[in-house]
């Protein structure tokens, strides 16, 4: 039988190297937003997916938006999703929709359930090989894993912005300038 891999091990006591270390795999590296061909949006059903991406637009960084999404097999939906049978990119580009995103600045696909699965699907929808920069919308603390998915999976031309929002658990933010001050983090 193999080992089974925890999903939330106990924490030894780290040391100050050990955490810098965590922060920059987890959270990846710190990125100043820039003006991009495209913006990736991770799917989700936190509100923060699609409100980082209407402010991502409305602050100019890109024109084009590829949302990705079916609905997650193993995530738990967050407490204020409220869309019954809709897929997470349904919802989404009903945010971005009312928010006043043209139709036309978005393209989507809306069969995935993981990370890995919204890249491989959204390379069925957009062509990759015609951007050069790729904004990615996600939660901070999953911005190492999926960078590291972006990166392994599209051209390696792209230069990747991240422009992340934290989340809470438990009434607790996690960050990456406080995930180590916590059990949650």
């Amino acid at each position: 039988m193999k080992p089974i891999i925890p999903k939330s091990p106990d924490c030894p006591d780290l040391s100050h190297e050990e955490i810098e270390f965590l922060t920059s795999t987890v959270f990846g590296l710190k990125t100043a937003p820039q003006t991009c061909d495209a913006i990736f949006l991770f799917s989700g059903t936190h509100p923060g997916h699609w409100e980082k991406t209407i402010e991502a637009f409305d602050k100019g960084y890109s024109s084009k938006i590829i949302v990705t999404g079916g609905r997650s097999i193993t995530g738990e939906v967050h407490k204020d999703w409220n869309y019954a049978d809709m897929t997470e990119a349904e919802v989404i580009i009903h945010h971005l929709l009312e928010a006043g995103i043209p139709e036309s600045s978005i393209v989507y696909e809306n069969k995935s359930t993981n990370t890995l699965e919204n890249v491989i699907f959204a390379k069925d929808v957009f062509d990759f090989s015609s951007i050069n920069t790729l904004m990615f919308i996600c939660k901070s603390h999953a911005t190492g894993r999926q960078w590291r998915t972006l990166t392994k999976h599209l051209p390696d031309h792209i230069s990747y912005i991240p422009y992340t929002f934290d989340t809470v658990y438990k009434d607790v933010t996690v960050s990456r300038d406080n995930w180590m001050d916590s059990e949650i983090g």
